[in-house]
């Protein structure tokens, strides 16, 4: 399938599944792009999607991105999935530079400084890396979840990363990702259950007090809304 032909595809497929369940947009994601990858983050959408890929397609590829900043209970969460999933081999995909590479070319703590630069290095060149081994890859963001996702269609053609993207749950709201994760007794980060809507890298992430925006607590302080991962 040439790029045309793929474009005219996923063009054709995201309006005809746009009122479809998470489930069939994943088996026709899995069917029609057998080399394809989740990037999996443990938050809560993306906990959903582990369960639902091990019911629907358990040999898909899962992998994280692990900045070496994550908070203890995210590798915690990681951990007891893959007791409850032993099939699953979570792929690691680590940045180039450690963080005291990292410090020592570009100064202490450097997501203060810089944290465009930050996510840059520990996030999106090692996910460019991944996902140049796959014709597709699924995730976990919503429309409700922030502006700059709001117009996400459940089946796109990733210009940024140059593969086809599926976000299942693109249309779901919080509380659709709460009652599936309730109803299917799924394993989630616990941090949830203390004011951590949104879970990135610990240093650039904070509770979020009552009445405030559900990412408010990802770099805090800053005009930074995306670390870069989602156009």
């Amino acid at each position: 399938m040439n790029l045309f032909e793929k474009e005219a595809l996923i063009a054709q497929k995201a309006v005809e599944l746009e009122n479809a369940s998470p489930e069939d947009i994943i088996r026709f994601a899995v069917e029609t792009f057998p080399n394809i990858t989740f990037a999996c983050s443990f938050g809560a959408e993306d906990v959903v999607l582990v369960d639902m890929l091990q019911k629907i397609s358990p040999k898909t590829d899962i992998f994280y991105l692990d900045t070496d900043f994550h908070f203890k209970e995210t590798y915690e969460t990681r951990d007891k999935l893959a007791e409850v999933y032993p099939g699953i081999p979570f792929v690691e995909v680590k940045p180039e530079i450690t963080p005291e590479e990292q410090a020592a070319q570009f100064g202490d703590e450097l997501w203060k400084t810089d944290a465009n630069k930050c996510c840059d290095i520990r996030k999106v060149q090692p996910l460019t890396k991944i996902l140049s081994k796959y014709e597709a890859w699924i995730t976990g963001i919503r429309r409700d979840q922030a502006p700059t996702r709001a117009n996400a269609k459940k089946i796109e053609y990733d210009v940024k990363f140059g593969l086809v993207k599926f976000n299942p749950i693109a249309n779901w709201t919080t509380e659709d990702v709460w009652n599936y994760i309730r109803e299917n007794n799924v394993v989630y980060n616990p941090l949830h259950d203390q004011n951590y809507p949104s879970i990135g890298c610990e240093y650039c992430t904070r509770k979020v007090m009552p009445g405030e925006d559900p990412r408010a607590g990802r770099w805090s302080g800053q005009e930074k809304t995306e670390c870069g991962l989602h156009k």
